[in-house]
């Protein structure tokens, strides 16, 4: 297995995290007798030589010896290596990624031999292998067909039907008769497993041979298959408790992992169906298995920060697996679908009643409290803070009277408007009670001083300019306490009068715009504001910049003077910089000309800029026509703004989407 192994110079190859001279020891591990060491092998293979799917010239060097490994019957877990194998080998265009989909595809015949191991977990990834990398579709497809004559492991099966469905996408020439063999297998006689997983199959490469009444079907095979007895994993019993990425995977995967990945893979290949995938959610969430309950919590998570439309009833849904009733799998349940609401923000009104009923019931969720960092609030509760309902407010209050202050609490509170005002008194005795010296009085004080500010409360003012006065130079994020002690101080408005000198002191300050802005809100004159604005738009800080274009678009005309600092921000490589400045420039000046075109390619190329971008145009009012198309299109759209974003899913990305759709309308109907 390993001839030649030691000649080869490691030490001069690379890997994630430095020198590959430790690859020749996972490689031994992977044979080891040994569960524990074999896993610890298994985990640095994944974190090092093949981290996150990227590809090193020490992964190169690996191949001929994890092809050797996986051909060794007396080899422990093959399976394992074998999935290592392909996922090296996957799809890459560059080098090295490219040179090791070359070295996997010449060693296809290894996973043509593997197709026929006795193990049934070599033959389920020999699959994936056979279908991606060997050359010959007519041969391929042959393979597959004789394989589903042959196979009697229905997890074998399973992945042989993924293999059809991979055929026909990367075979269209050939997809027919692969397409058949999905079409038998999702009819009877088959079991409920495989006709979920051809049905799924056929989505994604044939949807036209999906039946006219596919959500019943899929209900009614899923609770077939739920009724039965569960198989046994054929992941080896005696597992090692091992403290690695690929142990602490495995147990994080949910019970039914089988069932998840079947349903999921529907649901992807349905895709913008969402009036069929709404119902086949609604489906899946009456099962009676609380297990496929809680996968279609997950999956309706995932419809619904993609998707657009009237989901209240599938949120009233997943708020109905909210009760407090005790029974196997429900507290998994429950988890997942708080979860889940918790980032719809208002979208999760129509399950209001059963959060406020479920944090009624529990006080014990009303904080969580973590090993390490400060509490924050329990999910259920911000959940329907969140939602703006104005029964979260007593239960707000009962936190703030106990012993700690979630970090998070005055986040919500804006949420909730007027209903909050009830909260001043517990939030201004909770932010007395911080010394403006200690060390974390930023993280203590921020939530604290944005709840106060948002609820206008001028009697907290001397407490906000206590720790602005107060907190000495070297405290930890002085800076972002500062920032957040003025916005309270704005927040305020005219009540905060008493703070004037003290703004007024920071105006040749690095917070000028900042301080500036606030003594607006308190005095009504925006003087200051357009003293300042010049000096800011040509700071070397681009935040500073950036915080400047939006207070002179809040200005409009009257910030002529900051004209020559915006029309230099539009050739900025930052594009939110130049978006901000673009924005500020039109309402300044209308210099409709300059912009859109600045406005146009960022509202394509930078999704994320779309809701500051309509903000703009609703403010323009009927000169922002120019761009009310793309507020149309954008209303046309059913698909989420940031469904696939700069960086990946946020948990505010669906509130995000919901105020552009809202800006949209609004700025269309001012036309």
């Amino acid at each position: 297995m390993f001839t030649g192994m030691d000649e080869v110079d490691w030490a001069s190859l690379r890997h994630a995290y430095g020198s590959a001279e430790d690859v020749p020891a996972l490689l031994r591990g992977l044979a080891s007798a040994d569960p524990a060491e074999r896993e610890t092998a298994l985990d640095g293979m994944y974190g090092a030589v093949h981290h996150q799917g990227d590809v090193y010239d020490s992964t190169l060097a690996c191949l001929p010896y994890l092809f050797a490994l996986a051909a060794r019957e007396e080899v422990p877990d093959r399976g394992a290596i074998v999935e290592l194998l392909v996922s090296i080998g996957v799809e890459g265009d560059r080098a090295p990624r490219a040179s090791a989909r070359a070295a996997v595809r010449a060693g296809a015949e290894e996973f043509v031999r593997l197709g026929a191991d006795r193990d049934a977990r070599v033959r389920r990834a020999s699959a994936a292998g056979l279908v991606r990398f060997l050359d010959d579709p007519v041969r391929v497809l042959t393979l597959l067909r004789e394989r589903i004559t042959v196979e009697r492991d229905d997890r074998v099966l399973l992945a042989l039907a993924e293999a059809l469905g991979v055929f026909a996408l990367r075979h269209p020439g050939h997809a027919a008769g692969a397409v058949e063999l999905l079409a038998a297998q999702s009819a009877p006689p088959y079991g409920p497993g495989l006709r979920l997983a051809a049905l799924g199959q056929l989505a994604g490469c044939a949807p036209e041979r999906l039946p006219a009444d596919l959500v019943p079907v899929v209900v009614g095979l899923l609770r077939d298959r739920s009724g039965r007895p569960s198989c046994a994993r054929d992941e080896p019993a005696a597992r090692a408790a091992t403290d690695t990425l690929v142990g602490r995977l495995r147990r994080l995967r949910p019970s039914d992992e089988e069932g998840a990945q079947l349903l999921r893979t529907l649901h992807t290949a349905l895709g913008d169906r969402v009036g069929e995938r709404t119902a086949l959610l609604a489906g899946q969430l009456t099962s009676p298995s609380a297990t496929d309950r809680r996968n279609a919590v997950w999956m309706s998570a995932g419809l619904l920060r993609e998707w657009r439309g009237d989901h209240a009833a599938l949120v009233a849904a997943i708020g109905g697996q909210l009760g407090t009733e005790d029974g196997p799998g429900h507290e998994p349940l429950r988890d997942a679908a708080v979860s889940v609401l918790t980032d719809l923000f208002g979208l999760a009104a129509p399950a209001a009643d059963p959060l406020h009923a479920l944090v009624s019931a529990r006080p014990d969720l009303r904080v969580r409290r973590w090993e390490r960092g400060a509490p924050t609030l329990g999910s259920a509760l911000k959940a329907l803070a969140r939602t703006g309902d104005p029964r979260a407010v007593p239960q707000l209050a009962e936190v703030l009277a106990g012993s700690v202050v979630p970090d998070d609490l005055g986040q919500v509170v804006p949420l909730l408007g007027r209903a909050a005002a009830p909260l001043a008194p517990a939030l201004r005795h909770r932010l007395g009670a911080i010394a403006p010296d200690a060390p974390d009085v930023f993280e203590r004080a921020s939530s604290l001083l944005l709840a106060l500010g948002a609820l206008r409360d001028a009697e907290s003012v001397p407490l906000v300019l206590r720790l602005l006065r107060g907190a000495p130079e070297g405290v930890r994020l002085r800076d972002l306490l500062v920032r957040s002690a003025i916005g309270a101080l704005r927040g305020c408005g005219p009540a905060a009068g008493e703070a004037v000198p003290a703004l007024r002191g920071m105006l040749d300050t690095a917070y000028s715009v900042e301080a500036a802005e606030a003594l607006w809100a308190v005095e009504g004159d925006p003087g200051a504001v357009l003293r300042a604005l010049p000096g800011e738009l040509a700071a070397e800080d681009g935040r500073r910049r950036t915080a400047a274009a939006r207070v002179a678009a809040r200005l409009g005309p009257g910030a002529v003077d900051a004209v020559g600092g915006l029309r230099r921000m539009l050739r900025s490589e930052d594009p939110w910089e130049s978006t901000l400045g673009a924005c500020a420039l039109w309402q300044v000046a209308g210099a409709a000309e300059r912009t859109e075109p600045v406005l146009r390619a960022a509202w394509t190329a930078q999704p994320s800029t779309r809701r500051t971008i309509a903000a703009a145009v609703v403010a323009l009012g009927p000169s922002g026509a120019a761009l009310h198309d793309l507020l149309r299109a954008e209303l046309a759209s059913a698909r989420r703004h940031q469904a696939i974003s700069e960086g990946g899913y946020g948990s505010h990305d669906i509130a995000n989407d919901e105020a552009l759709l809202r800006l949209c309308r609004e700025g269309v109907a001012g036309r």
